[in-house]
């Protein structure tokens, strides 16, 4: 790799680095964001909101399938992150040979519970039974993208590790690119509805997944390992485990939660449905400013906490707090005046519509906890204290199902209580984050032994 697309954050400006690092990834984000968001929009505009709500029910069960082979990659970017720091080239590059090894083997795990899985899970949310049909298809369908998804996650992790977060950027572009190609092609074109933005989302993540690693073996010297680097190395695929786990169980349970909500969402029938995954899907590009600046600042605090550099840790994180405090107050108002118009792009029923906008306006106002949810965790995660991810995971499975079954009661707030639930649970989970970082425990999770290590 040449040395301008790699990033040393262990001196000069934090700001700059953070927000340098976060701006491709913002913009990668987004891209990706076009997976779901044009499955949506093809779907509701192209098929129906029946078809609609049949997609937007299995969000939370993809995320849930996605949620190991994701944490892992973001658990061996930690890894790679704090040994660059701390300049170890060696341990870098079997850090990359064993994440294959890792990747791959849960992956396949996934998959294959998936594919098993899906109509038990879809019938425990309570899915009608006019669109679980279609509901099986495409969940089913998207889990065989699930090892795409792991190698390249994991390659875009080790990427953003070294500092690169531009060279992902342009794989997801690509991916992006075909996934909207082959939906329009295969659902106007070929008719083939909801098994066809599916399979056009697993052909595009394939793409994305073989080009990056491509790029990585040709263009990155790290990549390009020896016999001797490719043999299994105990120490740290138990390591990748040890702080990957944690945060794909949080994940996993984060996806549980949901799923637990989505069953309240299905209780209130289509419309409430289709509203509920259009506000989904609109909070997803929401979550991607804030998304950017906690994986920038994973790979800001990885490298260090591995350079033993805790106190430039703690001014990354009151820089990024100051910058998510901004960019919610560019979003609020923008809900608020322009919410309705935003609704109108994936469905055309009117009733939908306004339920759609007002839950915007509803939730736009706690923005700010989601904020404050991903910088603490981003940077607790970096130092390598993952294991508070079990915690943080607890938190937002304990308030989903508690808020949503106690508003459930509340006649008066009826489907609202699904929006108002999402709210608060936004904001506990982010005091609970932001108690667990001054607390300063993270000062001591650095897997780097480094005696230089400031106390």
């Amino acid at each position: 790799m040449k040395k301008s697309t790699m990033r040393d954050m262990t001196e000069g400006s934090p700001a700059r680095h953070i927000l340098t690092f976060a701006l491709p990834l913002l913009i990668g984000n987004l891209f990706q964001q076009l997976y779901n968001m044009v499955d949506s929009v093809v779907v509701g505009n192209f098929v129906g909101k029946n078809a609609l709500a049949a997609v937007g029910t299995c969000g939370s069960m993809n995320f849930l399938f996605f949620s190991l082979s994701s944490g892992l990659a973001i658990g061996i970017g930690i890894i790679a992150a704090q040994y660059y720091g701390a300049k170890d080239e060696q341990q870098v590059r079997n850090t990359i040979a064993n994440s294959f090894y890792v990747l791959v083997a849960a992956a396949l795990v996934v998959t294959v519970l998936g594919i098993l899985l899906s109509p038990a899970l879809l019938r425990l949310l309570q899915t009608p039974k006019h669109i679980l049909g279609d509901a099986v298809v495409y969940l089913r369908t998207s889990c065989v993208g699930i090892i795409a998804i792991a190698l390249y996650n994991g390659v875009a992790a080790i990427l953003r590790a070294l500092g690169d977060s531009r060279t992902p950027l342009y794989f997801l572009i690509l991916s992006s690119i075909v996934n909207v190609v082959l939906d329009l092609t295969f659902v106007i074109v070929f008719g083939m509805e909801v098994f066809g933005v599916a399979l056009a989302t697993i052909i595009s993540q394939a793409v994305s997944a073989i080009a990056c690693m491509l790029y990585a073996y040709y263009k990155v010297p790290y990549f390009r390992l020896t016999k001797t680097e490719l043999r299994p190395h105990r120490a740290i695929i138990l390591k990748s485990f040890q702080l990957g786990v944690p945060m794909a169980l949080q994940n996993s349970m984060i996806a549980i939660s949901c799923m637990v909500l989505q069953g309240v969402v299905n209780g209130f029938g289509d419309t409430v449905m289709a509203a509920f995954t259009i506000t989904s899907r609109v909070e997803q590009i929401i979550q991607q400013p804030f998304s950017s600046l906690g994986t920038a600042l994973t790979t800001y605090a990885g490298q260090n906490i591995g350079a033993g550099k805790p106190e430039r840790v703690k001014k990354g994180f009151r820089q990024a707090t100051l910058m998510t405090l901004v960019i919610c107050l560019l979003l609020v108002p923008l809900f608020y005046l322009f919410g309705p118009y935003i609704v109108r792009i994936f469905v055309k029923e009117q009733e939908v519509i306004e339920i759609g906008y007002r839950a915007l306006r509803l939730t736009s106002l706690c923005y700010f906890g989601l904020g404050m949810i991903y910088v603490p965790r981003a940077l607790l995660n970096g130092c390598g204290d993952t294991a508070f991810s079990m915690i943080n995971g607890i938190t937002e499975v304990a308030c989903r199902i508690g808020y949503s079954q106690l508003f459930l009661h509340i006649p008066v707030l009826g489907y609202w209580s699904i929006w108002i639930t999402t709210g608060l649970t936004w904001i506990t989970t982010a005091l609970i984050c932001l108690g667990r970082y001054f607390s300063g425990k993270w000062k001591q999770k650095g897997i780097v032994h480094n005696p230089s290590k400031d106390r």
